[in-house]
């Protein structure tokens, strides 16, 4: 409901970087898609394999700085 009143422009995906987040991800990126937001996922600055309660603070925020979009939004 949140996001069809238009007061959401970005979805930011924090999922594991594994095949089940990469499932995970490509499914809610299909269903928000459509909604009209921008979808994209944590990037750069999380290392391949760690899980994302044990991620430091900067390499948080430089993984929401490099995030890249997620599929055609």
């Amino acid at each position: 409901e949140r996001l069809r009143d238009n007061t959401v422009s970005e979805v930011v995906l924090a999922t594991d970087p594994d095949v089940e987040g990469d499932a995970t991800a490509l499914y809610l990126a299909r269903l928000l898609g459509p909604l009209g937001v921008t979808v994209s996922r944590l990037a750069h600055g999380i290392s391949v394999g760690t899980e994302i309660e044990y991620a430091d603070a900067a390499s948080l925020a430089h993984a929401l700085q490099n995030r890249r979009l997620f599929g055609n939004a």
